[in-house]
């Protein structure tokens, strides 16, 4: 008895985002193929130009970073990986983008505690959908989703409270940066500008002044957690490297919401975000 092939759908991909395991469609539409093995080649002047994705065959197929690529998913897989929810909700929105990807237990686990009923005012929910839009971006190039994540948050006012701040101050600076690769600059300036209004929180005039010194300090001379990322890459330690340049990258899409600094252009800081997304997809 011949088998029955798996019932299949079909998404598109970021070259960056292909890894083993995928089952890839060949240019020429042919029938998807198992990745067993990618590499990032770089062009003369360092900068990611194509991915080379080994299949189960022993063949290569070459594809170059910025385009896309088709996958095939079991459909079985996403209706197993699916988590119900209520139409028209925060919570019915995490469960679509992740039903995306149902191979990733990280991204179901995080879902899994947030469809229970999502608390704004709840840091540790802030920061699971901020991890989440972070994770759809940088581990899977899913950047319509990650946006999707992040304007949960980014209607959000700043009410005095930092600490919940942060994840929304970062959801901001992450939809900016999404909005302004997509070629909206006008969305992607109204999101830094959200970003900046805890900035001008403070009433009295030498407290302003105070915080807008030591900011532009920050800004010119950022922590980019070289010495971290370096002693995880001498040492081998892909997950510890792979967790301080996720951390990094946050600080750029920070410095970059800001407009730059007086040491780093906001054209220096989208090459550098590039260049770390890809830096962070080869571990």
């Amino acid at each position: 008895m011949i088998e029955s092939r798996k019932p299949t759908r079909v998404r598109r991909l970021n070259a960056e985002a292909v890894a083993a395991g995928h089952h890839i469609i060949g240019p020429a539409g042919t029938e998807a193929a198992e990745v067993v093995e990618t590499v990032i080649e770089t062009d003369d002047y360092g900068t990611p130009a194509v991915v080379v994705a080994t299949l189960d065959s022993g063949q290569t197929l070459r594809i170059a970073t910025g385009s896309q690529v088709q996958v095939a998913v079991d459909e079985r897989e996403v209706a197993a990986g699916s988590i119900p929810a209520q139409d028209g909700t925060p919570e019915a929105v995490i469960a679509h983008v992740v039903s995306v990807h149902p191979e990733s237990e990280h991204l179901q686990g995080i879902a899994e505690r947030l469809t229970r009923g999502m608390n704004f005012k709840s840091g540790s929910n802030l920061q699971d959908v901020h991890d989440l839009a972070l994770s759809l971006l940088v581990d899977f190039a899913d950047a319509a989703n990650a946006r999707r994540v992040c304007d949960l948050l980014t209607e959000l006012p700043f009410d005095g409270n930092f600490g919940r701040w942060k994840w929304i101050e970062g959801a901001l600076a992450l939809a900016s940066y999404l909005a302004f690769d997509d070629g909206d600059a006008d969305r992607a300036d109204a999101y830094s500008a959200s970003l900046r209004t805890a900035d001008d929180a403070e009433t009295d005039p030498l407290k302003a002044k105070l915080a807008a010194a030591v900011r532009q300090r920050q800004l010119n001379a950022p922590n980019l957690y070289d010495p971290e990322i370096n002693r995880a890459a001498a040492a081998g330690d892909t997950k510890a490297e792979k967790d301080w340049r996720v951390v990094r990258l946050t600080v750029l899409l920070y410095l970059r919401s800001h407009g730059g600094s007086e040491t780093l252009t906001a054209d220096e800081l989208a090459r550098r975000i590039h260049n770390e997304l890809v830096a962070i997809r080869a571990l």
